[in-house]
């Protein structure tokens, strides 16, 4: 039954936890968002607001960890995610002389051609920006695809949907070692360049000299250097195996 009186015009905003207030004005005010509301008593309550996006926070419950990233979030659905990543990345550079990507606030790598990012706030929400049209992922990889394209397409969606760059890395590192010796070239070295990307931001560098040596024995046409570098989100790390 419809009711004539409700029109189809509402506006949802989430209200998000916050644990520290200061950290947070300082973050999204970093990336250019203005301050619509602040309060402190008798409680907490902020809002921001940049472009077409409403953020509001309250108080968190007590003995909320940040750490443990459970806080809550919410999606924000666009046209293109591109922009957005750069803005956010371009904001971050100039309030704090490095792109935020580990621990809290951080913004998630952003491969080209990928359909959504992550924006993870000081108190552990994650505020996802996701392109209207996205697929749907496939989890396991697409089941058109067999030996290391699979794999590697199980990598991306992840990496990408996910945010889980360890599991990506040991697909990747089983796939290598099964399907390696069958696979193309390009997907050799596409696989290779993920995981000496995947080595240096979980903290473990110790193989990508292994990874990359390996990479630099294989012979590349132009456009298979492109596909490459395109299926990574920091192509500079391979500029050193790729010269």
């Amino acid at each position: 039954m419809s009711d004539e009186s409700v029109l189809a015009n509402e506006s949802i905003v989430p209200l998000l936890h916050c644990v520290d207030p200061e950290a947070m004005l300082a973050f999204w005010r970093a990336l250019g968002f203005a301050t619509t509301w602040e309060q402190r008593r008798p409680y907490v309550y902020l809002a921001f607001r940049w472009s077409n996006v409403d953020l509001h926070y309250g108080s968190g419950p007590d003995g909320l960890d940040p750490t443990r990233e459970h806080t809550g979030g919410c999606m924000v659905m666009v046209d293109a995610v591109a922009p957005y990543h750069r803005h956010f990345t371009e904001a971050m550079r100039a309030a704090y002389g490095k792109v935020l990507g580990k621990g809290l606030p951080r913004i998630t790598r952003f491969r080209p051609g990928a359909t959504r990012f992550s924006v993870i706030d000081p108190s552990g929400n994650s505020i996802i920006f996701i392109r209207r049209n996205e697929p749907q992922p496939e989890y396991g990889g697409s089941k058109q695809l067999t030996g290391l394209a699979k794999v590697l397409d199980n990598a991306r969606v992840l990496r990408e949907f996910k945010t889980d760059d360890l599991a990506a890395y040991r697909a990747l590192n089983s796939g290598l070692r099964r399907h390696g010796d069958t696979a193309s070239t390009v997907h050799q070295a596409m696989a290779l360049a993920a995981l000496i990307e995947l080595c240096t931001h979980l903290n473990d560098p110790d193989r990508v000299p292994e990874w990359g040596t390996r990479l630099q024995k294989l012979s590349l046409t132009p456009e298979e250097r492109d596909q490459v570098t395109g299926y990574v989100a920091d192509p500079g790390l391979l500029e050193p195996w790729l010269s």
